[in-house]
């Protein structure tokens, strides 16, 4: 089978991942033929699971029985979830499998309401990781300064973790550092470091939201030239920083024990201004041992008529005197990454609030 998505990574090294998860399509069958056309894992997150749930029956049978069994609203939520992400792992185990432990990963995201308690987030990370037992499993944690702490801890007992809501170069720099002290601390304990996975979620077309807003207010000709190349350039940034994080001695260290890499996952890659092409944030970010998790619309739009070239490391030069421009600008780089991520932390909370809401109204019609 030939296409797009397939030669993303065969020819470039970059993995395909389909942010999306319902019900229907695991039944109907679209995943597992998403699957044959290229896509190499899955990502999930409170609001995708809000529009699953809210907009279908599809879950209500499950739903009726766990409430009439006595189970209260918010953990037959996670078992709904539960059902979802194992069915999700099972499908993509062959190629977790064929691709050596590397790829076929599915994402379920802690409880949003916790992304500033490192102990709480640690303690329901490992209790998700459990039950739902599956070694392709990915549990998503808040890239927060509370999340650092139990990204660390999480690595050093052996999980795998995608790293999400991260918004700038700063705290990217200090999430893989905590990828590599749990790996360190893990191996200070004799255990082995091989087999724990880890992806950084670098989200994109949000800083260009922001980061647009910005310049239309400064509204000079200067500023106005640069809308839409924040993102693309502080990812072209990251993807150096990640590329120079993990080399040298100290990284040797752990790759000599089997350690893999913690990859850049590209996140939030539609584009939200019409004006872009629908795929820029994919067609720009094309490097190997990084991944990008695409809305069904953006991977349709990317397997139709997407660039398959080589693009993220291209021009490092020209992405850095872009963010050197938008600084003299007046952007300030690291108060844009925390407006944008109290806003992606209230954004998934409030998904998950208004679905607990309306299923505690559903569990009282029964």
């Amino acid at each position: 089978m030939t296409g797009q998505l397939l030669d993303l990574h065969r020819r470039h090294g970059q993995s395909p991942w389909l942010d999306n998860l319902q019900r229907r399509d695991l039944e109907s069958g679209r995943l597992a033929h998403l699957i044959e056309r290229g896509v190499r894992g899955l990502t999930s997150n409170p609001t995708i699971f809000q529009k699953a749930i809210q907009g279908s029956n599809d879950y209500d049978v499950q739903f009726s029985a766990l409430i009439q069994n006595g189970v209260n609203v918010e953990d037959a939520y996670w078992e709904l979830v539960q059902s979802d992400i194992c069915d999700a792992a099972d499908l993509f185990a062959p190629l977790h499998d064929t691709s050596g432990g590397s790829d076929g990963f599915v994402s379920v995201e802690v409880d949003p309401r916790l992304a500033n308690d490192t102990h709480r987030t640690i303690e329901d990370a490992l209790s998700l990781r459990d039950r739902v037992a599956r070694p392709n499993v990915m549990i998503k944690v808040p890239g927060t300064l509370a999340g650092l702490g139990a990204i660390r801890r999480l690595v050093a007992e052996g999980t795998n973790v995608n790293v999400t809501l991260i918004f700038g170069l700063t705290r990217y720099a200090e999430v893989m550092e905590a990828h590599i002290a749990g790996l360190e601390d893990r191996a200070a304990r004799g255990l082995p470091v091989s087999g724990v996975s880890g992806v950084a979620s670098f989200f994109i077309s949000r800083v260009d939201t922001e980061v647009d807003r910005r310049l239309d207010a400064v509204a000079t000709d200067k500023a106005l030239a640069l809308r839409g190349k924040a993102a693309i350039a502080q990812a072209v940034l990251a993807y150096s920083l990640f590329e120079k994080t993990f080399a040298g001695p100290r990284w040797e260290r752990l790759a000599a024990l089997g350690a893999a890499p913690q990859r850049p996952l590209w996140a939030s890659t539609s584009t939200k201004n019409p004006a872009y092409p629908d795929t820029l944030y994919v067609d720009r970010l094309i490097g190997p041992n990084s991944v990008n998790t695409l809305p069904e619309n953006t991977l349709e739009a990317f397997d139709d008529h997407g660039t398959l070239e080589r693009t993220v490391d291209t021009d490092v030069a020209g992405a850095a005197r872009t963010w050197e421009a938008l600084a003299g600008l007046g952007v300030d780089a690291d108060q844009v990454a925390g407006v944008l991520e109290q806003e992606g932390l209230a954004s998934f909370e409030a998904s998950f609030e208004d679905l607990i809401g309306s299923l505690r109204l559903k569990a009282g019609r029964h």
